[in-house]
């Protein structure tokens, strides 16, 4: 544990032998259902600061079944938000209070310079040029890039089979695959088609737009199973994708806080609870938390 997760027991500690001393004083017992110790975290972080505000701004997908996705209740469920609450929680902010702003692949670095997020947990792939704009935590889960085509599709077998000039493919403006897959593709300016969102590659596949949708393995995992058997992904992963956590660049404080919380997510079976109640029915497997990267 950190500096910033020692303070907490502490406090949790001092805070409970003044509640022993004062009983034992007054001859009373301790009121059942008492509200703990608040979180106190050293002045001015940014957890001090979001702690004592008692609320925060999180980033998420809007449009990713499993891991971003809008309910009919305007709020978004799945696993990168279930994540997100959890650090939430260790700041002392009750999931009511926090307000989820979309942030699809496009916006995810200019929200964290500008302050529009106090962090993002979006499918959030951790590269070295993101880490150039953008300070990550975790990993806190493995993805892979790879494809979705429909059903029926025999021809695509992965990446190779996309050099066929005649096959479309889609996948999201700034995401990782926008650029990797251009590598596959014999002509990238008439076979690669962007959308600003995910679900919109699943339309247009949907609808015979594009032949394939390329993304990490993760996010096709969720429209794979809302297709109801009309979508397959096909191949084996071609690049890695570790999702991480992304704060303001610089906040090294706050990044490894955040790591520390998702280690002890892990240990005290919350990790797994949030994957089980929101992947769990697509993956049954709980995957292991990744080995944690440095705060830079």
């Amino acid at each position: 544990m950190t500096q910033y997760r020692h303070a907490l027991t502490v406090v949790a500690a001092t805070a409970a032998l003044a509640l022993g001393l004062s009983a034992c004083g007054s001859g009373s017992e301790n009121t059942a259902g008492s509200s703990p110790a608040k979180p106190t975290f050293t002045a001015g972080t940014t957890m001090a600061k979001l702690s004592a505000a008692g609320k925060m701004t999180i980033g998420t997908k809007f449009d990713v079944p499993l891991f971003g996705l809008k309910g009919l209740d305007g709020k978004p469920a799945g696993f990168d938000v279930e994540i997100a609450k959890i650090i939430a929680g260790e700041l002392g902010i009750a999931p009511g209070d926090i307000t989820w702003v979309e942030t699809p692949s496009k916006v995810r670095e200019e929200y964290l310079e500008q302050g529009k997020a106090d962090l993002i947990t979006a499918t959030y792939t951790i590269n070295d040029e993101r880490r150039k704009r953008v300070t990550f935590a975790g990993p806190y889960y493995n993805a892979g890039s790879t494809l979705m085509v429909k059903s029926d599709n025999k021809d695509i077998t992965g990446p190779e089979s996309l050099k066929d000039a005649s096959l479309k493919v889609c996948t999201a403006t700034g995401s990782v695959d926008s650029e990797n897959i251009k590598q596959y593709l014999k002509d990238p300016g008439k076979q690669l088609v962007l959308f600003d969102v995910y679900s919109k590659c699943a339309d247009a596949l949907r609808t015979g737009q594009v032949d394939a949708v390329t993304t990490d393995s993760a996010i096709l995992l969720g429209f794979v199973s809302a297709s109801k058997g009309k979508f397959k992904t096909v191949g084996e992963t071609f690049y890695d994708q570790p999702f991480g956590i992304g704060i303001k660049k610089g906040d090294v404080e706050f990044c490894e806080f955040v790591n520390d919380v998702l280690t002890d997510a892990e240990k005290n079976g919350s990790y797994a609870k949030a994957w089980k109640d929101s992947v769990g029915d697509a993956a049954p497997e709980v995957p292991p938390l990744p080995d944690l990267g440095p705060c830079e």
